[in-house]
This record gives structure tokens, C-alpha cells and sequence, in this order.
């Protein structure tokens, strides 16, 4: 499951990223979001959803959300 089908405020563990796109996957280990690390959806919008990783929380897009695999 990724995270587009994740329900809101539950945490769950990334298992892995989904993309072949070296500096996404870069980005996203510069905000703490790779495989093991905990991420909760705090809540869905139309555009992507807003995840909280660590201690911070990040407006992600459909794209994105698709790419973290749960």
C-alpha cells in the first residue's frame, strides 16, 4: 500500500520508495523519509496529502504519495 491509501493520524512504517529519480530519492532522505522510518498522514488533500515525518510535517503531492510504499 502507499501512502495515498493510508488512513489519517494512524503511523505507519515506509518499506520503501517507489521511483528510479536519484534526486527525488535524495530530497526525500534529506527530510528523514526513507525505508524504516516512521511517517504518519496527518491529513489527505485533493493535491496530495500532508505527512508528518520526525518532527516535521510536509505537503507532499499525489506523485510523491504514490512513489512511498507502506
Amino acid at each position: 500500500m502507499n501512502l495515498k491509501g493510508a488512513k489519517e493520524g494512524k503511523e505507519y512504517i515506509i518499506k520503501e520508495i517507489n521511483t528510479d529519480d536519484e534526486e527525488l530519492n535524495a530530497f526525500l532522505f534529506s527530510l528523514g523519509c526513507y525505508s524504516g522510518e516512521a511517517i504518519t498522514v496527518v491529513a489527505h488533500r485533493r493535491g496530495g496529502c500532508t505527512v508528518s515525518i520526525k518532527d516535521g510535517r510536509y505537503n507532499i503531492d499525489t506523485q510523491l504519495a504514490e512513489a512511498i510504499i507502506i
